[in-house]
């Protein structure tokens, strides 16, 4: 079908005026299809426009009374001609319920075989479930009903009615972009409360009530802290009304912002024991989705190249509000491990793009950028804006951006106006310099006998200045910081401790790379260094110097093994370890020569970390994944030789279990043991991916992946990720040509997300092979295929060729077991 142009949409946003919309949803029949019928309210300067709407069979179009022929629908689009200064339309379509996690998606829970609904309409997919003029520009108020089984219960973005036996009304909304319009319906289990006067909700599976229980104080609290701090800082209360949180199954993204009625991953509701990490970054998705009610869906972009504009403004606040709000610390800690990292990564791709592009791309290009620049990047570049203008005027502006916009849209040229009207001066170069360009600079440190000159570069001629923080460490921990603005190609530093780290706080955009002699001094000095964040700082350094060959991955490895031990963030574990499995073993390096220092280093660091711990969780799982101590990983499964505080509860045991397959020691029968034992969807989960990972199971898990569009959205991604691993290199060697034939067409089965999601998942990541550069390269650059697919392919080119020349550089690796 074809995808809407901004061109497209600027024409029908000034031909066409939303007034409302009234929706029905008729959810009870008892095949893969539903029915929806749409009456648009709209006025018109133009004798004719279309409206969206994606069909199994379209039923009935009235336009302003008149029956229209179905027959005109063409690609998703039905014309309206003949049009009135004031019209109605009214449109009913049989819909089909979607797998792939976008639409009306349907799953059933394998716990229980309950059924449950929820609706996710980003970019294109809302025309899956109902008719409308799907952009973000026209927005309208919501009217909805839902007839449904009688057991069911109905949420939406309007509080919620029951009205007779299976039927449900939803209060009419403020007004909506199509794209966060959603109602959730099913059995869901539900715990409502309140804060400071606006009525508050939970609501997840059954089979996940008893876990959802036991942290809904938690989530509560959060939420009530974020509220506190979003209506202190803004001068606008929260005006949508109920404020639903709803963690539904089957869901392709961490959550998304629908106001009233915000939807989760339910993977969020945590049934086994997880780190303070993973609890913090629960909490930031709360917070995160809570400042949207703001930035994206009270004040929303006026098309996709903006969405910088809701995304980059709720990853900062999300950090912000919860490192100073909240009761969950570390944030920014975890910013520059996690999000800078990925950020990082796809400024350097590619396929980078600027924050806030040009308006180019059409709706379903536009779903590539939602990646960490949008993100990461754009909510670093905010940061450094608040540090540089003053929070003073930074929330004033912002302030008066949302009282300008309420419920309406805006752009980059609106938001800057509103700024500059607070007192910012020259942001106009600070946009072009910071939003308009791609790529990032370099700041190198270099040691002179007066100190350090940092110099700066950059890929383009850009000018961008960076506002830091340097910090000098000697081996005792003492430190010393200087504020710097390096605003020009280089800047002299009166420091000249063991170890000098530039941008110590991570306030800036801006590649790293340390003098010679910190590097030297980094074994003896880093556990010193107390704050997390500026060890994230030297760590992002490392890493990105051994991903351009900069940095001899084997110095970075005896690094980690020396230093481990001592690194007492949860955060850091993880974030290295998952660094170390995605790149250096099996990739950089041979993976015997290198997994083997890994798993002895995370060992011995197990047996001293403190029992019960967060840290000690997330090191065991790092053992788990890399020792070949298969004796060790049974006698755990067993209920012996566990590590005092240590719980091998259901996720945890599973993780056993996948290790098992990978070391040969474990097959289908193992599993399918374990499966009896954890008869849950998410044990149908884990499950996938174990049987993906083991020798005799490729095919299956292959043709699974590239040919079923039945299966959904967390067993599709698990399949991938349980299929390559670099001590298997042997058995999956013959599906590495299979890749570039068949993936492809995997993008006529499946639609939005999940398809790069997928191809990120199931690129050969680990056969570090010269030649597939042409091959990749070819695909990435062939414009019949799917962008989402091109665009996971470029970035797998990327990390290849940079793995080639690590190689090439530090010496060719061997092969896997």
């Amino acid at each position: 079908m074809r995808a809407l142009t901004v061109e497209e949409a600027r024409q029908r946003a000034t031909d066409i005026a939303v007034r409302s919309y009234q929706v029905d949803f008729d959810l009870t029949g008892t095949g893969d299809t539903f029915v929806t019928t749409s009456r648009i309210r709209f006025g018109a300067t133009s004798s004719s426009t279309w409206v969206d709407v994606k069909p199994e069979r379209l039923l009935a179009v009235e336009l302003n009374g008149a029956a229209l022929d179905v027959a005109l629908l063409a690609e998703g689009r039905f014309p309206l001609t003949g049009l009135r200064a004031e019209n109605e339309v009214v449109v009913t379509a049989e819909l089909k319920y979607s797998v792939d996690g976008e639409g009306l998606v349907r799953s059933v829970d394998a716990a229980d075989g309950r059924v449950y609904t929820y609706g996710m309409s980003s970019l294109e997919s809302a025309p899956r479930y109902f008719p409308c003029f799907d952009q973000p520009d026209l927005k309208a108020p919501y009217t909805v009903t839902v007839q449904c089984p009688e057991d069911w219960v109905v949420l939406g973005n309007g509080a919620a009615t029951r009205t007779g036996p299976g039927e449900w009304a939803l209060t009419e909304t403020r007004p909506l972009a199509t794209y966060f319009v959603t109602i959730v319906a099913g059995p869901y289990h539900l715990i409502r409360s309140e804060y400071d006067g606006i009525p508050l909700g939970l609501a997840c599976r059954q089979s996940l009530a008893e876990h959802l229980d036991r942290d809904a104080d938690d989530l509560f609290r959060t939420t009530g802290q974020a509220f506190d701090e979003y209506h202190r800082m803004f001068r606008q209360r929260y005006t949508f009304g109920e404020y639903w949180q709803v963690f539904v199954p089957d869901f392709n993204l961490g959550a998304m912002e629908n106001p009233g009625c915000v939807t989760f991953a339910d993977h969020l509701v945590f049934r086994s024991t997880v780190t303070e990490a993973e609890r913090s970054t629960r909490a930031r998705i709360v917070v995160h989705e809570l400042a949207h009610m703001w930035f994206g869906d009270s004040v929303t972009m006026k098309w996709w190249n903006d969405m910088w504009l809701n995304e980059s403004f709720a990853e900062y606040m999300a950090h912000r509000v919860s490192e100073d709000a909240t009761d969950y610390q570390g944030n920014w800690t975890d910013f520059a491990f996690v999000r800078r990292w990925w950020g990082m990564q796809t400024d350097q791709s590619s396929s980078t793009h600027p924050v806030a592009p040009d308006s180019l791309k059409d709706a379903r290009q536009s779903l590539d950028d939602f990646d960490g620049i949008s993100y990461a990047k754009g909510a670093a570049v905010l940061k450094q804006l608040a540090k540089y203008l003053g929070d003073d005027v930074f929330l004033k502006g912002v302030n008066a951006h949302l009282e300008a916009h309420e419920y309406g849209n805006a752009d980059l040229h609106e938001f800057i106006g509103k700024l500059t009207e607070a007192g910012a001066r020259d942001l106009d170069n600070w946009s072009a310099q910071w939003l308009r360009t791609s790529g990032l600079d370099t700041i190198t440190a270099e040691r002179t006998p007066a100190g350090i000159v940092l110099r700066r570069t950059s890929p383009d001629s850009s000018r961008r200045p960076h506002t830091i923080g340097v910090r000098g460490y000697d081996a005792d921990g003492a430190s010393a910081t200087l504020d710097v603005m390096l605003d020009g190609d280089a800047v002299e530093v009166a420091l000249n401790n063991e170890v000098v780290v530039p941008d110590a706080d991570d306030d800036t955009w801006a590649k790293i790379r340390l003098d010679a002699t910190s590097l030297a001094n980094l074994p003896a000095v880093l556990p010193a260094i107390t704050d997390g964040t500026t060890r994230a700082v030297v760590w992002n350094s490392i890493r990105d110097a051994t991903a351009h060959a900069e940095f001899d991955p084997r110095t970075a490895l005896e690094l980690f093994t020396t230093v481990i031990r001592h690194e007492d963030s949860d955060i850091a574990v993880g974030s290295l370890v998952r660094w170390l499995e995605d790149r250096v073993l099996g990739g950089y390096l041979p993976y015997d020569e290198s997994r083997g220092p890994v798993a002895a280093a995370l060992g011995s660091k197990l047996a001293t970390t403190e029992p019960g711990s967060s840290l000690q969780l997330a090191t065991a799982r790092g053992f788990v994944a890399t020792t070949d101590d298969a004796d060790l990983l049974q006698a755990w499964l067993g209920g012996s030789r566990v590590p005092d505080g240590l719980r091998i509860d259901a996720d945890l045991r599973w993780s056993l279990v996948l290790r098992l397959v990978r070391l040969n020691v474990f097959g289908a029968a193992e599993i399918d043991a374990e499966l009896a034992r954890d008869s849950s969807t998410e044990g149908l989960v884990h499950a996938t991916r174990c049987r993906s990972a083991l020798p005799d199971g490729k095919e299956a898990a292959w043709t699974r992946i590239m040919t079923d569009p039945t299966v959904g959205v967390q067993e599709l991604l698990a399949a991938a990720e349980g299929f390559w691993h670099p001590g298997q290199t042997a058995v999956t060697a013959p599906y590495v040509d299979r890749f570039f034939t068949d993936i492809p067409r995997t993008a006529e089965i499946r639609s939005g997300m999940v398809v790069p999601l997928t191809v990120h998942r199931i690129v050969p990541g680990f056969v570090v092979e010269p030649e597939l550069l042409v091959r990749a390269e070819a695909l990435a650059a062939d414009e019949t295929v799917a962008p989402g697919i091109r665009r996971q392919t470029a970035n797998f080119a990327d990390n290849l060729r940079r793995a080639v020349a690590v190689r090439r550089t530090f010496g060719e690796a061997g092969d896997g077991e």
